[in-house]
């Protein structure tokens, strides 16, 4: 009861207070603004947003990588441009594939009787399973909660969808998508380093989750190599 009347005070104050107000400056400017709604978010809320923007920022940048690389993917879709399939991943509602989602529609990547959209399949995937571990939110406030064991699994998750996109071939030796290989003779590391991004900042806020919360991550004994996916 205690909860839920301080969630009515605090959206009721919101509501009065309106979306954002700045500070003076001793000469009568403003100099800074702030969103008042930061006054309903404790400072781990407010370090959530950042890496719940910072995850989803680079999985746009890999679907976009992807593309680049596999152009035949987004003309499957019919839209008109590169970066209108990219935009479709990325609305509020994160599209499923073939009824799939999360794990699932990772896995429709790798699958050959698949003929879709591979890199909507995997990034798709990919997004709503990170949503998931941020039960489904994307902004924080106070009376939510976040768990560090998902989160820490979503770090998993991500390890394994980077080697299957690595390792898995299709019959002719041909990768379902192009990333990890060479180009002109040079290794591509562009993709390990995105990852590499998603990968450690799920495991700074699962860290940071769990220390708050005083709860013990359970380390996953995996190898990416056996494509065993964690629970979200």
């Amino acid at each position: 009861m205690t909860r839920c009347l301080l969630a009515l005070m605090l959206g009721s104050c919101l509501w009065l207070l309106g979306g954002c107000a700045s500070i003076p400056d001793k000469d009568g400017g403003h100099v800074q603004s702030f969103e008042l709604k930061s006054l309903a978010k404790s400072d781990i809320d407010m370090v959530a947003d950042q890496h719940a923007a910072a995850t989803f920022k680079q999985l746009r940048k890999l679907a976009d990588k992807l593309y680049r690389r596999n152009p035949r993917e987004w003309k499957k879709t019919g839209l008109p441009t590169r970066q209108a399939a990219v935009d479709r991943i990325f609305l509020p509602e994160i599209p499923t594939v073939n009824g799939a989602r999360s794990t699932e529609a990772i896995r429709l990547t790798f699958d050959d009787d698949y003929t879709g959209d591979r890199v909507l399949s995997f990034t798709a995937g990919l997004a709503s399973m990170m949503l998931d571990a941020y039960n489904g939110k994307r902004d924080f406030y106070i009376l939510d909660s976040l768990d560090g064991q998902k989160l820490y699994n979503s770090a998993r998750n991500v390890e394994v969808a980077a080697w299957l996109l690595r390792s898995r071939k299709q019959a002719d030796g041909r990768p379902y998508l192009l990333s990890h290989d060479l180009e002109n003779g040079v290794p591509n590391l562009s993709f390990e380093r995105l990852f590499g991004k998603l990968i450690g900042q799920q495991d700074t806020i699962a860290l940071i989750v769990a220390t708050r919360n005083n709860r013990t991550i359970k380390n996953a004994i995996q190898s990416a190599a056996s494509a065993v996916f964690l629970p979200i």
